[in-house]
């Protein structure tokens, strides 16, 4: 390969340039470029997209290493005596090839998984589906954390990271990307993503926790090295910033997907300007009670308002107006 071709590679994945006269490689990073060329040959990763797939895979195994690097300086800061690092290096090779075989198993089952999608949707739609698109975040967490310590601010990430993937892997959902006080996730059956959009913030609140938004929307979507693009997402985050806390805002096409659904109920708010959309019709999606929990006279007014709800969508305009 070309020095050009590796250079751009080694960045792709996420390394810093280093020095011609650095001993930098070894036969492991020879071996490595011979394998991507073989796949690059078989005609699986196409010649130009050969630093995209670098890209995707130097991020999401950085995170991991960055993770293990931590445990690495929490068992450092631990250990005492003459010969920490003797242990430490001692513990780390016995330790690396067991979480090389986990991370090989949890990469096959995650594969298996992706498959069966794929074989549910049909190859025709291997990277452009409809999803639905779900993204929520903590209320004020900019804030909030200033005022805590690094440990406190840590573990309260870490509480609501876990919560997140537990609560939408339980309802098949994916989580596409965490960033800090915000996680982004995608279900093929809409109704999986408002459970999880109303579940969320039920979950998630404490007295010393900060609330959470959700919003989502529903529509084509392109899936692409394990992230998602569309308007959608876009609009997704859009009615997430403008959700009350502990509130779960929709679209138009993800309003209609709830219709006939009896566990919810779904209600058009008034239009709004937000960045990229003029007049934004966000939708309060919340669980339909029953009878025995209404007050007199609230479930004559409920059906009402299901009645005008689906008026506003039957509307000729695509959604009415309620201004």
């Amino acid at each position: 390969m070309p020095p050009e071709r590796t250079q751009r590679l080694w960045r792709a994945l996420g390394f810093a340039d280093v020095a011609d006269d650095d001993p930098a490689f070894t036969d492991a990073d020879v071996t490595a470029l011979a394998r991507l060329s073989a796949l690059i040959d078989s005609g699986f990763v196409g010649a130009g997209a050969e630093a995209s797939v670098a890209r995707a895979m130097g991020q999401s195994l950085a995170r991991l290493a960055d993770w293990q690097t931590d445990m690495l300086a929490g068992q450092l800061a631990a250990a005492e005596g003459e010969d920490v690092g003797a242990d430490v290096v001692a513990a780390t090779e016995d330790l690396l090839p067991l979480m090389a075989e986990l991370q090989d198993y949890v990469w096959r089952r995650h594969l298996t998984a992706n498959a069966g999608r794929l074989f549910a949707t049909g190859p025709g739609a291997v990277d452009r589906r409809e999803l639905a698109v779900g993204f929520a975040d903590l209320v004020g967490y900019t804030s909030r954390s200033r005022g805590m310590g690094g440990r406190e601010l840590g573990a309260m990430v870490e509480d609501f990271e876990g919560l997140a993937a537990d609560l939408i892997a339980r309802h098949r959902g994916r989580v596409v990307k965490t960033v800090g006080d915000a996680v982004l996730y995608t279900c093929t059956d809409p109704v999986d993503a408002v459970e999880i959009a109303l579940r969320l913030p039920d979950e998630w609140a404490a007295p010393d926790r900060p609330p959470l938004r959700v919003g989502a929307a529903f529509g084509p979507v392109l899936t692409r090295l394990g992230d998602v693009y569309s308007p959608v997402v876009n609009l997704a985050s859009r009615l997430t910033s403008i959700a009350r806390p502990a509130t779960v805002l929709v679209d138009e096409q993800l309003a209609r997907q709830l219709r006939g659904v009896p566990a919810y109920r779904v209600r058009p708010l008034r239009r709004v300007s937000v960045r990229g959309y003029d007049h934004l019709q966000p939708w309060l999606v919340r669980r339909r009670g029953t009878e025995d929990d209404e007050a007199p006279g609230v479930t004559a007014l409920e059906q009402l308002l299901d009645e005008i709800a689906d008026d506003v969508l039957d509307s000729p305009d695509g959604g009415g107006r309620l201004d």
